[in-house]
């Protein structure tokens, strides 16, 4: 099929053509066989590089309205509507923050980007757009299987098609083993191909060599090393080299940042040939961003044309390292297994060094689908005659590496909606977004998600009747036994949210953090004035669920108590009052590192004292900053003049805009 036959206006067709797309791939056009053009939903179960962002575009672009892209990360979503930007006559708008908002300024947009999470946030705050919406797309639909952001995305597809009646739905994804379950839950037409625009093989390392799918085999020489992990590391950096060599890039997956920084300087010592001119350019804009430890590791490999990229980097490092590796001003990108999830980044061969991580209690294997994902990032088309990925094993571990991850399929999409804190947040919200007003009520929506399809006998009225009586409990539901509701069904138990529970249900926090606001905020209110500092409010919302934690280690735990000690009138919680005595001494550690970073402290000094990532920092600062408003917004509601919540925000607010200014663009 041919750009010329494609029902779309002259200005794309030419904006195809001069992006180098002349004839549609395979799977493409199956897709627009498929009614992708017309309306039809579809489900898109294709290779990496096989062109899903096209399938979309069509879909939107011909879609009788306006249109939604939903994607899993902020850098995906950036890189997303940075592309459809440039589609000619196409509005694109992008909200991935701010989720107290409806945003209704995305109104007026052909394509709005967002977050999966944001477009629930956007359902529970009322926003009008949604409603008026002809096409939603939903990359990296396999995510339904994820224990945090499946249950959201599966509950705001099933709302999404009862706030927009026949919107089209277009689901994406490059690994995923049951798509015709989504295609079926979905009512959608299956496009499912095996096809490449740049063939793949992959292939084992046993010690000695590698041997690939194909029958090909290729020859890796360590020469005499120590231990199992130098010789994984030695072969890695022959592989490495060899396809820099060859012309190629390479993408080196290990399991934590620890390691991925580790690799980055021993690949440091090779010389691949990379342009210098080049390489030092990317190493001094990476030096502007902060001056921290980590960033300076970041720029000394980068001189080197290698790179490291993982969650403690800060949003600019990642950015930079990303654009340098498409631009191959980098030869090699050491990488945590969350690249492969994210942002494109596709390279000639792809090592995956690391088959297992520590889960927290012990070394457990990687998932199938994760590695499948880090393996379809190998070859890229119009730059690379082929794509290889190469799992390094030993002797004894070869042919089990082979059976698991080349020859197996990845797991099948699994539903984790029962999970019973999900279930606590998604029936809050369908009650406080007026989707139900009962249990049977939530029990109808919930037969429309994806976990009702899978499970059609599964009855959860039981567990239905227990999470509601625990938001009754926490004070954000209201439960009349005796009454109806709308359903008519007399065994029905009728539900409304309290003003605390639509409050929380707005801000987008989970009903536990919400509960655990509402208890520090009635604690403040009987405290001493002198005691409400900010390091109260910073208590508070550091030790709640939505707060991301921290580690402690052995050499700060010492010292985080005596900080502690010494500021324990300030704090709504004793240490002898604590549920998990450790837990709330990595929410002094949060609340203390927030406060001084507040302060003026630079995010050099908190790195080096806190032992914590640069991106970390940002990140425990934007979810306090968050979680602040939260807390305002719920004394709001108490009626409470209780203001330190707000006064706290308003300061990290303006600190995190003078940082924002201080860097490079």
């Amino acid at each position: 099929m041919h750009v010329s036959d494609l029902p779309v206006s002259a200005a794309v067709r030419e904006h195809y053509r001069a992006s180098g797309i002349e004839e549609l791939y395979p799977p493409q056009a199956a897709a627009v066989d498929a009614g992708i053009t017309d309306g039809e939903n579809v489900v898109a179960a294709i290779p990496t590089a096989s062109g899903k962002t096209l399938i979309a575009e069509l879909a939107m672009l011909t879609a009788d309205g306006p249109a939604l892209y939903a994607v899993p990360l902020r850098a995906l979503a950036r890189e997303k509507y940075e592309s459809f930007a440039a589609l000619p006559g196409v509005s694109v708008g992008i909200s991935t923050g701010d989720f107290d908002s409806p945003a209704e300024e995305l109104g007026g947009e052909d394509i709005v980007v967002a977050t999966a999470e944001k477009v629930d946030s956007a359902i529970r705050n009322g926003a009008s757009w949604i409603e008026d919406l002809a096409c939603v797309v939903v990359d990296e639909v396999h995510l339904l299987g994820q224990e945090r952001r499946g249950p959201t995305l599966e509950v705001t597809l099933a709302t999404l098609q009862r706030r927009a009646p026949g919107v089209q739905i277009v689901a994406l994804s490059a690994t995923v083993d049951n798509p015709a379950d989504i295609a079926s839950w979905l009512d959608a037409a299956l496009v499912e191909s095996t096809w490449r625009p740049v063939s793949l093989r992959t292939g084992v390392y046993d010690g000695k060599d590698v041997s690939f799918d194909d029958g090909s085999t290729l020859d890796v020489d360590v020469g005499d090393v120590g231990s199992n992990a130098d010789r994984d590391t030695e072969a890695t950096a022959e592989l490495v080299a060899d396809a820099i060599d060859s012309g190629g890039q390479c993408l080196a997956f290990v399991r934590s940042r620890s390691e991925a920084e580790s690799l980055a300087v021993r690949l440091s010592e090779e010389d691949f040939g990379i342009d210098e001119s080049a390489a030092t350019d990317l190493a001094a804009r990476i030096r502007e961003v902060d001056g921290t430890s980590t960033g300076r590791r970041l720029a000394a490999a980068a001189e080197s044309g290698v790179a490291f990229h993982h969650a403690g980097l800060v949003s600019e490092h990642r950015a930079l390292v990303e654009r340098g590796f498409r631009e191959r001003e980098l030869g090699v990108l050491c990488a945590t297994p969350t690249l492969a999830a994210g942002v494109n980044v596709p390279a000639r061969r792809v090592v995956v060094r690391d088959l297992e991580r520590y889960t927290g209690e012990e070394m457990s294997n990687l998932p199938v689908l994760e590695v499948h994902q880090m393996c379809g990032r190998a070859g890229r088309p119009h730059l690379d005659p082929y794509g290889e990925a190469v799992l390094i094993g030993e002797p004894h571990t070869a042919e089990e590496l082979w059976d698991r991850y080349v020859d197996a399929g990845p797991e099948a999409v699994e539903s984790q909606l029962t999970a019973r804190e999900a279930l606590r947040t998604h029936v809050l919200s369908v009650v406080a977004s007026g989707f139900a007003d009962s249990t049977a009520s939530v029990l109808d929506l919930l037969d429309a998600t994806f976990f009702a399809h899978q499970s059609p006998d599964v009855d959860l009225s039981g567990v239905v009747d227990s999470v509601t009586e625990e938001l009754g409990e926490m004070e954000l539901l209201a439960v009349d036994g005796e009454a109806t509701g709308d359903s008519g069904d007399p065994s029905a138990t009728s539900l409304a949210a309290t003003d605390l529970g639509e409050t929380v249900s707005r801000q987008y926090i989970r009903p536990e953090t919400g509960a655990r606001l509402i208890a520090g905020i009635r604690t403040i209110r009987t405290m001493p004035e002198e005691h409400v500092t900010p390091l109260t409010a910073l208590g508070v919302v550091c030790a709640t669920p939505d707060m991301r934690g921290t580690y402690l280690g052995n050499r700060e735990r010492a010292d985080i108590y005596r900080y502690a000690s010494r500021h324990a009138a300030e704090f709504t919680t004793a240490p002898d009052e604590a549920d998990d005595f450790e837990a709330w001494l990595c929410a002094v550690k949060l609340a203390r590192l927030v406060f001084e970073w507040g302060e003026g402290a630079t995010i050099e000094d908190l790195v080096d004292r806190f032992r914590v990532g640069p991106g970390d920092v940002e990140s425990h600062v934007e979810r306090t900053v968050w979680l602040l408003g939260a807390g305002d917004a719920l004394a709001t509601t108490l009626g409470s003049d209780v203001g330190v919540f707000d006064r706290v925000r308003e300061t990290l607010g303006e600190s995190m805009s003078d940082e924002v200014e201080r860097r490079p663009r």
